[in-house]
């Protein structure tokens, strides 16, 4: 059988109560996403042992990921039948204890591994002893637990490596007498019924996906009886379903969901087969519509196949199709993208459109570790895309192109606001990317304490607005006579304007200023990274063996329409 894996992880799975079956469904889904994940199972309810043991087989394993998945029942042990046998004071030093315990035990962990973990907060039971009373009661059973999920979450909101799984959350969605099996509970300890393992195994794999970054970055859209009911061609502007009413709500209730989503950072567009004045007439003048054109990103409506026009979406946005997902009502159009374009997300939205956003919310395809001010503002950046690329167009050669266009980066240093940015570009970049060598967000932080690494980003600003950071770099300082270029790249987004010129220009004035001879850099190449292959010979480096030196007794040259400042 081949092997497409695309992605490899180590998962380590550690639980209060009997969770069979899990790791077999880690790996199902996983290879869904073409990840190759290797699992560990901790002992039953070995939990505390496995972490506080510095030798245990948890650590000899070295996940990448775990998770401690914890439940209500075996946190409170027979004080879950009888919490009111202590006095309010007694029940909150309890729950004190209880989350100084867990509190050990993360920093314990954090101290053993570098790995991620995942921690689940606790199920807050929805009946007590005390019945309709347990509201009226001072620091009460069910408040016990919210207050420890409270404390829980405030510990953790500060720890990079460490994350909150809402096991609350997920038995309230799903409903505790579906989640909870008494007769599996008695059987074997299970507190999460077998048939829910995979929707929680489902839940999880979504922490899987953004430490891998593997989140989705823009969803293509279908118009008729996808945004709106009907077919504008047939129907006309006045007659399609999109309003207050049934079934017109349900499509306004779709896009709503929509803008949530482009307002956090992903990207929308429209592939859709249609006239393109009757479509945009909707889009832009019908009194109901929520996504007008500003909110997309590209937009192709037109009477070409939508395979054709999907790969023109991709090469227009400038990230590969693994990046895309595709949402069409019509199953043929879904089923010719499926074996046309496998790297495509195809969704399989159902008929009745009262169901699309569920059908969203129950997707872990956009999860991320961090959402930076670059991911907030995305859809705001590829708008003025497009006008710097009409903009283009009226110039009459690249030189006054870029001249006009008011170019500024800044460099700024590794800090805590420009750290999960550098990180993310140092996960998410391909194209101009020398080495794609990839570090988490605690790599980073660890060498930007370092005195002999030199982490840094530029943000790039022209005359249509600011693009965000979009390129990094990280350089090895191995004394004055050397300094190694360990990372170096560049958003899609700022490709083609020299900017990493300038960004070189400054790497090389702070090596000159601390007396250093020259550069060293590597270029590993993959099948992605072709666009950054001339980016060191352009720049004066030499091919020395395996490596490219630049001698710092020379003038380095930045283009001169790009100005340059340092923060």
């Amino acid at each position: 059988m081949e092997n497409n894996f695309e992605k490899s992880t180590r998962i380590a799975i550690l639980s209060s109560f009997t969770l069979n079956g899990i790791e077999e469904i880690f790996k199902v889904k996983c290879a869904e996403k073409k990840i190759n994940c290797v699992t560990y199972l901790g002992g039953y309810n070995q939990y505390n042992q496995e972490i506080l043991n510095s030798e245990s087989k948890l650590y000899q394993f070295n996940p990448d990921i775990a998770f401690l998945i914890l439940d209500t029942r075996s946190l409170l042990g027979d004080l879950w039948y009888s919490p009111y046998s202590l006095d309010a004071k007694q029940r909150k030093e309890f729950i004190e204890k209880k989350f100084e315990e867990i509190k050990n035990l993360i920093q314990t962990f954090m101290s053993i591994s570098k790995s991620k973990l995942i921690i689940s907060n606790f199920p807050i039971p929805t009946k007590s002893n005390y019945g309709i009373f347990e509201t009226k009661s001072k620091f009460g059973f069910q408040k016990m637990i919210a207050t420890l999920n409270e404390y829980l979450q405030d510990f953790i909101s500060n720890l990079d490596p460490v994350y909150l799984f809402d096991m609350n959350g997920f038995v309230t969605r799903h409903g505790e007498n579906n989640v909870f099996d008494p007769k599996q509970f008695l059987f074997g300890d299970i507190k999460i019924s077998l048939d829910f393992i995979p929707h929680l195994t489902n839940d999880l794999i979504g922490y899987v996906i953004a430490t891998l970054g593997l989140a989705k970055r823009c969803i293509v859209l279908d118009l008729d009886n996808t945004l709106w009911g009907g077919i504008v061609g047939e129907d006309g502007f006045d007659e399609i379903k999109l309003g207050s009413g049934p079934p017109g709500n349900a499509f306004v209730e779709f896009q709503k969901y929509l803008l949530g989503l482009y307002d956090r950072g992903i990207l929308l567009a429209i592939n859709s087969k249609n006239n393109p004045d009757d479509a945009l007439e909707v889009i832009e003048k019908h009194p109901d519509m929520i996504l007008r054109k500003k909110y997309f990103a590209c937009m192709k409506i037109n009477w070409n196949d939508k395979v054709s026009n999907m790969k023109e979406i991709s090469e227009e946005l400038n990230f590969g199709l693994e990046n895309f997902v595709f949402i069409d009502d019509d199953p043929i159009n879904r089923e010719f993208m499926k074996s046309s374009l496998p790297q495509v997300l195809t969704v399989d939205l159902t008929p009745d459109p009262s169901k699309h956003v569920k059908i969203l919310e129950e997707m872990n395809d956009f999860n991320v570790l961090k959402i930076t001010y670059e991911d907030s503002k995305r859809g705001l950046m590829y708008s003025q895309q497009k006008e710097r690329k009409d903009f283009e167009k009226l110039s009459s050669n690249l030189q006054d192109f870029l001249k006009n266009m008011e170019l500024k980066v800044t460099i700024k240093k590794a800090d805590n606001f420009t750290i999960p940015r550098i990180s993310q570009l140092i996960l998410k970049t391909n194209q101009f990317n020398l080495t794609t060598k990839r570090y988490s967000l605690e790599d980073i932080q660890k060498f930007s304490q370092d005195d002999n690494m030199l982490i840094g980003c530029a943000q790039v600003e022209d005359k249509f607005g600011d693009n965000g950071i979009a390129g990094a770099f990280i350089v090895q300082k191995n004394g004055t006579k050397e300094w190694i270029l360990d990372t170096f790249l560049l958003s899609c987004r700022v490709m083609g304007r020299e900017i990493e010129k300038s960004i070189l220009g400054y790497i090389v004035k702070t090596a000159k200023d601390s007396g250093v001879e020259k550069i060293k850099a590597n270029f590993i190449p993959t099948q992605k990274n072709k666009p950054i292959e001339n980016f060191l010979p352009d720049c004066g480096f030499k091919k020395q063996d395996n490596s490219w030196i630049i001698l710092l007794n020379e003038t380095f040259q930045i283009p001169d329409f790009i100005t340059v400042e340092e923060k």
